[in-house]
């Protein structure tokens, strides 16, 4: 297959940048897009150019490093698919294929197609955890939890925090992200002794950050690639008021 990619070139978040094309020949169709990428790193270097940056770890589709903007679309063309899953084969051969690093103030570009997601971490370090004893485990029967809601607390936990939410967003909101590392806790008995303090904290922090605002255009679902649902939004809204009202009472 053969291709030519448009792909944004930039050297960090202070510097403007720009697409560069490059034409690439004999890509085989069962390449990942990462392995299509390496593999024209590697005819760069040859040339004594200098390789395109982009950031991969796991390449198994389970820790969120992969993302990058693919013809408009945060991870691509393939639905609940991360770009290091993506196959060359969702694309047609001799097609011109764009790729961009996530577009967001809170993810500046480190370079070329990398962004700094630290912003995420941050929201996590201010309430995305639970305060607990340690020591020998408890029973496991102590805190029985119905089967409903821990397989709703799982859904919430499958997110990876890649940021395609944030990418196909019109606002840059970080709502989807922010709900589903609080509904996770918020579910299960283990997290409602900080709930209030939690969905306050994280919420703050996104502000933060400078996350745009949620207008409920529902693209963070549609384009996540472990189908976070937003109902998980309205139950953080749920959390958020709730932890505002008690607050207003004492």
């Amino acid at each position: 297959m053969n291709f030519t990619l448009k792909i944004w070139r930039q050297q960090n978040a202070q510097t403007k940048g720009s697409f560069k094309t490059y034409p690439l020949s004999d890509v085989s169709p069962e390449m990942s897009f990462l392995e299509m990428l390496d593999y024209l790193n590697t005819s760069l270097i040859q040339k004594g150019e200098e390789p395109v940056v982009f950031e991969h770890d796991c390449r198994e589709g389970i820790c969120g490093t992969c993302g990058l903007y693919i013809n408009g679309r945060p991870h691509g063309p393939a639905r609940n698919t991360t770009t290091c899953e993506l196959h060359m084969r969702e694309f047609k051969d001799g097609e011109t294929i764009f790729v961009e690093p996530w577009r967001a103030s809170a993810f500046p570009v480190i370079k070329d197609l990398a962004v700094d997601r630290s912003s995420f971490e941050r929201i996590m370090q201010a309430g995305g955890f639970v305060s607990v004893n340690t020591g020998t485990a408890p029973e496991s029967n102590s805190n029985p939890i119905s089967k409903l809601i821990a397989d709703k607390a799982f859904d919430a936990a499958a997110c990876i925090g890649c940021g395609a939410c944030v990418a196909a967003c019109k606002n840059s909101s970080a709502m989807l992200y922010a709900a589903a590392k609080i509904a996770q806790y918020a579910m299960i008995p283990q997290g409602k002794v900080e709930a209030k303090e939690r969905v306050d904290q994280m919420v703050k922090q996104m502000d933060a950050e400078g996350f745009g605002f949620c207008s409920n255009t529902y693209g963070c679902e549609f384009d996540c690639p472990k189908g976070i649902s937003i109902d998980f939004i309205a139950l953080m809204n749920r959390e958020f008021l709730s932890s505002k009202l008690c607050k207003h009472k004492h």
